[in-house]
């Protein structure tokens, strides 16, 4: 037995093969198969959204002052080796950012300021994407991954976070 998806449709199909080995398309009744195919060709959206779920409820865990113990950091680098990671700061980025304080989002940390981006726009393209019934995201996923796969991209990127993360340890976030 052979699983696929229609085109364009959440319909989903298989092929079953009769006695004399010619395929046919017939419904899949199994809620269980669809459910792990949804999970199979969706797994990026479903991800991305987790991610966005996740953020939202940290942020508004920061945003209600409500914090871990005392003297304990989410950040496993920091709370292993006491220096901060390259993303350290983006959630007080974030929250200045929303303030309308943009340079002083930008001060503390950048990648503050690109996570916001995808935050506020990856719920609205996921939406836009199951209600078309097409997968914008995941082939501007897929462009972009080989895009950064370039050494001409990826060096200066990766250039770019270390540079990043230097700051970070010197402002001693």
């Amino acid at each position: 037995i052979i699983d696929m998806w229609r085109i364009g449709y959440l319909g989903y199909y298989r092929l079953v093969y009769d006695s004399k080995s010619c395929p046919r398309k017939e419904y899949a009744e199994n809620s269980a198969n669809l459910v792990l195919m949804l999970f199979k060709n969706y797994r990026l959206y479903i991800i991305l959204s987790f991610a966005c779920i996740v953020g939202y409820v940290w942020l508004l865990l920061n945003l209600l002052h409500i914090r871990t113990v005392q003297g304990t950091h989410a950040c496993l680098i920091k709370t292993i080796m006491n220096i901060p990671c390259p993303s350290c700061g983006a959630t007080r980025s974030i929250l200045l950012l929303f303030q309308g304080e943009f340079l002083k989002a930008l001060m503390i940390n950048p990648i503050g300021i690109i996570v916001a981006g995808i935050m506020l726009i990856t719920p609205f393209w996921i939406c836009f994407d199951i209600l078309t019934k097409q997968k914008t995201l995941m082939n501007f996923y897929l462009q972009i991954e080989i895009y950064l796969k370039k050494a001409f991209i990826a060096i200066p990127l990766v250039i770019l976070i270390l540079l990043n993360w230097s700051w970070n340890i010197i402002k001693e976030l």
